[in-house]
């Protein structure tokens, strides 16, 4: 496809892959489009060695990193560093945690344990420590940088413009994609209340549009439930440039969720989600489970974000690892971000495999369109 925007950043087809796995980050981009990889629980030093195995392993195609630095976090405006932020985790929701892991045979004791050995990534969501990752992503040949929450802080976007790097954000709601085209952003990522992971309540067929009219020469990209090239193509049709896609990569062979739960978003239907705080503070759609119901019945008010994440991870972490080697407890529990799309993922692919799907299906459905006008 020979978009602006594809010729902006020099991919074959505007389809943008969000992923945590860098395996699926290099494969998209080898298979022509963008894979952008989601960085906010690596260190540094971390982010350093896994962009190197991109770098890699790209075949030299373009691919971008997403980083999220919150407008809104607790303690905003001074640093928060691990032990304040261990000690804040209040003791009601520490109980909360272990007696709903100890109601399904899992063992909570080493908890607190693990959250210290955790705890590293709230640095990166202070300014000293969202500056060392602008430092490493910077240092390798990103072609996008993204920020996933929030408008992107000013030394984001005065660096990638220092450096040639268009700057993407996602929105979830009109307004802001106002406060994002203020803020100069490149590329508008327009993600609807379908879509896996932090998301609004706005659906995707309302929001894009929507975004469209007030985006100007700003390219926008569609996001929330897309997993087919028709829909990316639908999403086009009214006015989005590409589309953004993460759920779609999670039941892929080299996406990072444990077998045990790739199983259960093939098995899942699009009613099989639900929009929750329970696991970062923040709205978020995730699988329904037994830890999600568990929240919603009876669980304290989420703490804010990071808060939350450092109480939730580890316990999830463990959960996963239990539910990936039988135990029926924990596969009760088990949850990850996914988005409604989910129903329509009945099929394990590789990720290159799913980008040729895309293709296909986009392709057949621009034929449809062009076939209902008259010659």
């Amino acid at each position: 496809m020979k978009t602006p925007l594809c010729q902006r950043l020099g991919i074959e087809f505007p389809l943008f892959a969000f992923s945590h796995c860098r395996d699926v980050v290099a494969a998209v981009s080898r298979a022509g489009g963008m894979g952008v990889f989601g960085a906010v629980t690596y260190t540094p030093e971390e982010l350093d060695r896994e962009l190197a195995w991109i770098d890699a392993n790209c075949g030299g195609r373009p691919y971008g990193v997403d980083l999220i630095v919150p407008n809104s976090l607790q303690g905003a405006g001074q640093a928060i560093g691990p032990e304040q932020a261990l000690a804040a985790l209040p003791q009601e929701h520490r109980a909360f945690v272990a007696e709903t892991l100890a109601a399904r045979g899992i063992d909570p004791t080493d908890l607190d344990t693990a959250r210290a050995a955790s705890v590293d990534f709230i640095n990166n969501l202070n300014e000293s420590g969202a500056d060392r990752m602008l430092d490493v992503a910077f240092s390798h040949p990103i072609a996008l940088i993204a920020n996933a929450l929030g408008t992107p802080p000013p030394v984001m976007t005065e660096r990638a413009r220092a450096a040639g790097i268009p700057v993407a954000a996602l929105v979830g709601a009109r307004k802001h994609a106002e406060a994002q085209l203020a803020a100069g952003v490149d590329i508008l990522i327009a993600a609807g209340g379908e879509a896996g992971g932090h998301c609004g309540e706005v659906s995707t067929m309302v929001l894009v549009p929507e975004v469209v009219a007030i985006a100007g020469d700003t390219p926008v990209l569609a996001a929330g439930g897309i997993v087919t090239g028709a829909q990316m193509a639908a999403a086009m049709a009214m006015g989005a440039a590409g589309a953004w896609c993460g759920s779609v990569w999670l039941t892929t062979a080299e996406a990072e969720p444990p077998q045990a739960i790739k199983d259960r978003m093939l098995a899942a239907s699009s009613s099989d989600t639900v929009r929750s705080r329970s696991r970062t503070g923040k709205t978020s759609r995730q699988l329904k489970s037994a830890w999600t119901e568990a929240w919603e019945r009876e669980g304290p008010v989420p703490l804010p974000m990071p808060l939350q994440s450092l109480l939730t991870e580890p316990a999830l972490d463990k959960v996963a690892r239990l539910a990936e080697s039988g135990h029926e407890g924990a596969g009760d529990l088990a949850t990850y971000w996914v988005g409604q799309g989910v129903g329509l993922m009945t099929q394990a692919m590789s990720a290159g495999a799913v980008v040729q799907a895309f293709k296909e299906d986009y392709i057949a459905a621009a034929e449809r369109l062009m076939a209902t006008l008259e010659e």
